[in-house]
C-alpha cells in the first residue's frame, strides 16, 4: 500500500548532505524541475519585493528576505522530516521505531510544490513556495500534472490511501481505486482536526505496518470511529467520526 501526503508551507531549517536534485524520485522529472528550480532562482535573485511576497506568501520585509536564499547551496534532510505543518507534527516522525520510519521512507509519497512527487526519504533542501502560486508564467501543478504518469504507474500494482489535501488533485488524481478519509466532529466536517488526523492515521498505520486496504479497515485507531463509507466510480471515501 502506498499513502499519498501532501507537504507544508512551513519547512525545518537545517540538514547534512549536499542538494543531489537527480537522486530525487523518478529521474525523469528532472528536466521539469530543473526549469521551475531555474525560474525560481531567478524570482529570488532579481530581489522583487512584491513578487517575493506572492511566491512566499509573505508580507513583512524582514520574513522575505530570511527566505530569500539560492537553496541548490543549502544542506538537505528527508522530505518527511522536513515539513512541518499540523499532520507531520502529529505523525512524530522523529520519535518512531526504526521500523516505523522504514516504513514510511519505503510507503509514503509526497508532492512538492517545487520538487513534485517525492519519497518521504528524498532528500530536500528548505524553500519558500505558497501552494497553488504560479512560478512567472509557470504552473507547477500543471507541469507536474502532465508528467503524472510516472506515478500512475509507480502505483499500478499498490492500494493507494490518499491523505492529501484536495488542491494537490491538480498534480495528480488516481485512475484507479483509491481510498480518501473525511472526518466529523459533531455532525461537521473537520478542516484543523483533519490535518491531526491524517498524521495521527498515518502513524498508526506505520506502527501496525498496514500491507493493503484490506488491513487498513481492521485498523482500530483512538478516537476514531468508522461512521460511513461512500464509494463513487473508483473513490471510495471512509467517513470518520472524531469520538472526543
Amino acid at each position: 500500500m502506498k499513502i499519498l501526503l501532501a507537504p507544508s508551507e512551513t519547512k525545518l531549517e537545517g540538514g547534512k548532505e549536499n542538494f543531489d536534485l537527480e537522486s530525487l524520485l523518478f529521474s525523469e522529472l528532472t528536466p521539469t524541475r530543473k526549469i521551475l528550480l531555474h525560474k525560481y532562482i531567478n524570482i529570488l535573485q532579481k530581489n522583487d519585493q512584491s513578487e517575493l511576497s506572492k511566491i512566499f506568501g509573505l508580507k513583512k520585509e524582514r520574513d522575505i528576505n530570511y527566505h530569500n536564499k539560492e537553496i541548490i547551496h543549502e544542506l538537505t534532510m528527508k522530505a518527511i522530516e522536513r515539513y512541518t505543518g499540523v499532520a507531520f507534527d502529529y505523525l512524530n516522525y522523529r520519535e518512531l521505531e526504526n521500523e516505523e520510519k522504514m516504513y514510511i521512507d519505503n510507503n509514503v509519497i509526497l508532492c512538492s510544490n517545487l520538487f513534485g512527487f517525492l519519497r518521504a526519504d528524498d532528500m530536500i533542501p528548505a524553500y519558500k513556495l505558497k501552494q497553488g502560486v504560479a512560478l512567472g508564467n509557470l504552473k507547477p501543478e500543471k507541469l507536474y500534472k502532465e508528467q503524472s504518469h510516472l506515478l500512475e504507474a509507480y502505483l499500478q500494482d499498490e492500494d493507494i490511501l490518499d491523505l492529501r489535501a484536495g488542491f494537490y488533485d491538480k498534480f495528480y488524481k488516481p485512475t484507479k481505486n483509491y481510498t480518501t478519509l473525511k472526518f466529523i466532529k459533531n455532525g461537521k466536517v473537520v478542516s484543523h482536526w483533519a490535518k491531526a488526523y491524517r498524521g495521527i492515521v498515518l502513524r498508526e498505520v506505520a506502527k501496525s505496518n498496514i500491507n493493503n486496504l484490506e488491513e487498513f479497515m481492521k485498523l482500530s485507531i483512538e478516537n476514531l470511529s468508522i461512521d460511513e463509507i461512500q464509494t463513487k466510480k473508483n473513490k471510495t471515501e471512509i467517513i470518520y467520526t472524531i469520538d472526543n
